[in-house]
């Protein structure tokens, strides 16, 4: 790999870093800004959901559109946008506006996903994918780690809005940073409408989109939950819960190395590894609660294979779609994820209600059993298909 494709794939990986840490740095400043506006928390933490549903609706619609244009000049509009969205934040005066500039930042953030994956493969040698695939990956493991602790230390010291400045200062330097290295990139065929359905015909594509859904849901339906559940059911002090999800945020950066040393040599086998394990991982969680040391191996279990199948998903779209549509399935793809995030929180919260927050594990590792069954049986018949 050339030091300029090694410098362009960096750039991708800070840009994840950014868009991630920007999509859950609310959370970490929700006190703050429900105390700006006289709102509760709770009012305040719609916006959380308003902005996965939004991502969710918007993801399809936004790449067809964008389906026309060269990556690296919508890559860059992209990033305008999501830095216009970021100062915007940082100014509005009512919380009313401060949803619809995060609506803004949604609509980049949708475009992003669709494209990250796919410039990341495209900008390097085909068989140097999979490296380019797991360095985007880290940015997203780095922002669980550094991102959102760091968000949250800004918005304390100085003021909520100050950290949405911060980050759109970030993306404008990004901008430029990128106009100067990345390639451009030719789009493919534009993509219509008319061609939407050809994807879900595609048995590997739909087994994809379908697993998918279940494991996201199930991941969520315990994630969504797990700082209360870290409190109420394993007891942990808020240093140590803080050190949990470090652990797990940690965790994932092994699941993205693992999957650019592992999984070209052996695809299925690494997949449903990583599936088993997000899998077991949920389902033991109550097992390993009482123990310190248990959670801890629990979520590094959980974050590690979390990152890995995530990877791997993205990586199956790209190896079954064609060429020109590509983007719009990893649109799909990530419309269906924020899918599976608001149906999680939503099962989550369910589960906490009709049992108790313990459940939490064992509902969502359920689902992602049964998504992970779905993944493997649908894929090993989809490759004896195509043989």
């Amino acid at each position: 790999m050339t030091a300029r494709q090694w410098l362009a794939l960096a750039g991708l990986t800070c840009s994840a870093f950014v868009f991630n840490t920007s999509e859950f740095m609310p959370i970490g400043l929700l006190s703050s800004i429900a105390g700006g506006f006289g709102l509760t928390e709770a009012q305040a933490g719609m916006m959380t959901s308003i902005y996965a549903w939004a991502v969710m609706a918007l993801s399809l619609p936004l790449m067809v559109f964008a389906s026309r244009f060269e990556f690296k000049r919508l890559l860059l509009t992209v990033i305008a946008l999501f830095t216009a969205g970021q100062f915007a934040c940082a100014v509005a005066p009512t919380f009313e506006l401060l949803v619809a500039a995060r609506l803004l930042v949604a609509c980049a953030h949708a475009i992003f996903w669709s494209i990250a994956s796919v410039m990341a493969t495209r900008a390097v040698a085909p068989e140097q994918g999979s490296l380019a695939l797991s360095m985007v990956a880290t940015g997203t493991s780095v922002a669980m780690v550094f991102g959102l602790p760091l968000g949250r230390a800004i918005g304390l010291a100085v003021g909520w809005r100050m950290t949405f400045a911060c980050v759109g200062v970030v993306g404008a330097v990004l901008a430029v940073y990128m106009a100067a290295i990345f390639p451009r990139i030719p789009a493919g065929e534009r993509f219509g409408l008319r061609r939407l359905p050809a994807l879900f015909r595609n048995r590997a594509l739909l087994t994809v989109y379908v697993s998918t859904l279940l494991v996201a849901t199930g991941y969520y339906t315990a994630y969504s939950y797990i700082d209360p559940y870290l409190a109420q059911v394993a007891h942990l002090d808020a240093g140590t819960a803080t050190m949990a999800l470090t652990v797990f945020g940690a965790a994932g950066l092994a699941g993205s190395l693992l999957f650019s040393r592992a999984y070209d040599a052996h695809r299925l086998p690494f997949l449903g590894t990583a599936l088993a394990g997000l899998s077991a991982a949920l389902l033991l969680l109550n097992v390993a609660a009482p123990f310190v040391a248990g959670i801890f191996g629990m979520l590094a279990l959980w974050g590690a294979c979390n990152t890995a199948f995530g990877i791997a998903f993205q990586a199956e779209i790209i190896r079954y779609a064609r060429p020109d549509e590509a983007s719009v399935a990893v649109a799909l793809y990530s419309g269906i994820f924020n899918l599976g995030i608001g149906s999680g929180s939503f099962f989550g919260g369910m589960a906490s209600t009709a049992f108790s927050l313990s459940s939490i594990g064992l509902a969502g590792g359920v689902l992602a059993a049964v998504g992970s069954v779905v993944c493997l049986v649908g894929l090993a018949r989809a490759g004896r298909t195509a043989e």
